[in-house]
């Protein structure tokens, strides 16, 4: 009975140890031996003990972080960049059996690709073409996955780290930028503003009477502040009158 009992018990363990739960966004490689046999699919699953394993795969999008790269840009400007590549598994048995360790590898190939990139280029082309750059490894990175069973996503830059003597020069640029551009304004402000002048004195000689409206209207300002007195050194009726039609 006692043996019996043993012999129960190891039979549930056996079976018991060879259960698998496979989640939806995993796939499994059963092997047998070492030789692949198939993919399991997600849910409840049983192998072998001893004698089948398997290699759970992640088909969600993952996440790699590009880490900081030294490049030396066209334009001879050393700076740091470092970026994340965005990817996803889409033929599971090629991922595992084709390379080793797939993230490791798409590492390699995306400092490999960065490097290559930004080092063909000027650095203002990075700063302002990040979404370019971007694009480019990823079109270099994606040739050698797309063997691998592995899609790549997207590929951003997510840094650029300058010389300190160069984020100063890029500052006073700025800089001196802002001031140009304000002096343009203000010579176009005193362009317009010329303009409606010579509009106003244009319009005075055509109309003697103006003059006289212009006259009263600075009476009338500095009137109200009741603090001045208010002399003429000539009669009124001498300033020059306007002709019969402007009295109209």
């Amino acid at each position: 009975m006692n043996l019996f009992l043993v012999f129960a018990a190891i039979i549930v363990l056996f079976l018991l140890s060879g259960i698998r739960i496979i989640f939806e966004y995993k796939r499994a490689l059963k092997f047998r031996f070492g030789k692949y046999i198939k993919i399991m699919q997600p849910g409840f699953r049983w192998i072998i003990p001893f004698v089948e394993t398997i290699q759970i795969v992640d088909i969600r999008v993952i996440t790699i972080n590009i880490v900081s790269q030294e490049v030396m840009t066209e334009d001879n400007v050393p700076c740091s960049i470092d970026g994340v590549v965005f990817f996803k598994v889409i033929d599971p048995e090629m991922a595992v059996l084709e390379v080793e360790e797939y993230q490791f590898a798409i590492t390699q190939l995306s400092q490999a690709a960065l490097r290559d990139v930004c080092g063909k280029v000027e650095l203002d082309t990075i700063l302002s073409k990040r979404e370019e750059m971007g694009k480019n490894i990823k079109n270099i990175v994606e040739v050698e996955t797309k063997q691998w069973g592995i899609d790549i996503i997207d590929v951003k830059i997510k840094d650029i780290q300058l010389p300190e003597n160069m984020k100063r020069m890029m500052a006073n640029q700025a800089e001196a930028e802002r001031s140009r551009r304000a002096r343009i304004i203000l010579a176009l402000a005193e362009e317009q503003a010329a303009g409606k002048l010579l509009e106003a004195g244009k319009l005075i000689d055509q109309s003697p009477s103006a003059i006289k409206l212009r006259l009263y209207q600075t009476l009338s300002n500095i009137a109200s502040e009741k603090n001045s007195t208010i002399l003429f050194p000539f009669p009124e009726e001498v300033l020059p009158r306007g002709n019969k039609k402007d009295d109209k």
